[in-house]
């Protein structure tokens, strides 16, 4: 709970609103002498006598709800306090208006108040003219909350994607690093001179991976040199058993993907498709944008997908999740045995266009 020093000041909003609403309740005050045809010197000085200790009150209320953290209440804990405060407030504005007049103004004896019963009627209209600020206060201050609540559930709904893109990189990292020292190390006793090439090609891609681990989306001419690097450094291992052609539209080059995503669809039909066969086979990687603004990006290799047997495991599920956050329902990943041609596994990669690419730092 704040003390009442240490209260923030307020805003220029509410001296602004404080000036507006009590400059037209002494213009309603004057309308009314005016209507009753008592408008004079006196009635103005008046109405500055009753306007302005009102103002001073809702000033001095508004500190004591913000040291006494009000806002915060539930809605009868706060009744209950503001009945009682609008009561003391109203009697004590209704005193000092009163000694203000009488003493200060000291109008014509038919302008000056007078009788309980007159006391009394002011005091409820005070009162009346409390609960209307209270409520314009509440109502604007649960606004703010309001908002305010809603920036902070965006800000945690960020915070949340953010965390969940770096776990999802962070798994298919590792998982991509140890494939490619397994290569090399079939190799270093055999050739040493194709292990240190083999080692040259994995450090760019390994560069690549570590650079963009902080970055949502590449360029697909990016991603598509790290796709020739590993497909560089498969043939050096599988020799003539792999075969591959890239046809890539110009106008897609630009198109922003998620880092690493076609390197992972290229792994998987070497590891599952064409590593398994003693004969090898084709990889044919193709990239369109359509007049829909979509991008449609399909690799092809010799294979056979069976998913009631074989179990996607994390690199493909990963790209799910990381194009389900980037892009929603807009952007599917798709995996299947192509109907038309036998032993051929086709991996479909369909995603919005949105906007310009941002340059890598």
């Amino acid at each position: 709970m704040l003390s009442f020093a240490s209260v923030p000041a307020p805003s220029r909003a509410y001296w602004y609103c404080q000036a507006l609403g009590w400059t037209l309740y002494a213009g309603f005050n004057l309308v009314l002498f005016s209507a009753f045809g008592r408008f004079s010197l006196d009635s103005v000085a008046i109405t500055v006598a009753i306007v302005l200790p009102i103002a001073a009150l809702t000033h001095a209320l508004r500190y004591c709800i913000r040291a006494r953290d009000w806002a915060s209440l539930s809605p009868l804990p706060l009744l209950g306090r503001l009945l009682v405060t609008n009561l003391v407030l109203s009697v004590l504005s209704q005193v000092i208006i009163w000694a203000l007049i009488y003493w200060v103004v000291r109008p014509a004896p038919d302008g000056q108040p007078h009788g309980w019963g007159q006391f009394v009627g002011y005091v409820l209209n005070v009162n009346f003219i409390l609960w209307l600020w209270e409520g314009f206060y509440f109502g604007w201050h649960y606004l703010g909350r309001y908002k305010q609540a809603e920036v902070d559930k965006w800000k945690l709904a960020a915070a949340v994607r953010e965390a969940e893109m770096r776990t999802l990189k962070a798994q298919i990292n590792p998982h991509f690093m140890f494939n490619g020292l397994n290569n090399i190390r079939a190799l270093v006793m055999e050739d040493p001179a194709r292990a240190r090439h083999m080692i040259t090609h994995l450090s760019d891609l390994l560069r690549y991976s570590i650079q963009l681990n902080s970055t949502e989306q590449v360029p697909l001419r990016r991603e598509l040199e790290i796709v020739e690097h590993y497909l560089a450094l498969e043939a050096i291992q599988l020799e003539e058993r792999l075969h591959y052609c890239l046809d890539v539209d110009p106008a897609a080059l630009d198109v922003a993907i998620p880092p690493m995503t076609l390197q992972l669809l290229v792994e998987n039909a070497i590891k599952h498709g064409l590593a398994p066969r003693p004969a090898g086979g084709t990889i044919q990687l193709t990239a369109q944008l359509n007049d829909s603004n979509t991008l449609h990006i399909t690799v092809r290799n010799t294979g056979h997908y069976a998913p009631a047997s074989s179990h996607p495991g994390v690199g493909v599920r990963n790209a799910r999740e990381r194009l389900a956050l980037l892009f929603g329902p807009a952007a599917h990943l798709h995996l299947a045995n192509d109907p038309h041609t036998p032993d051929t596994v086709v991996a479909h990669l369909q995603l919005p266009v949105r906007g310009e690419v941002r340059s890598e730092k």
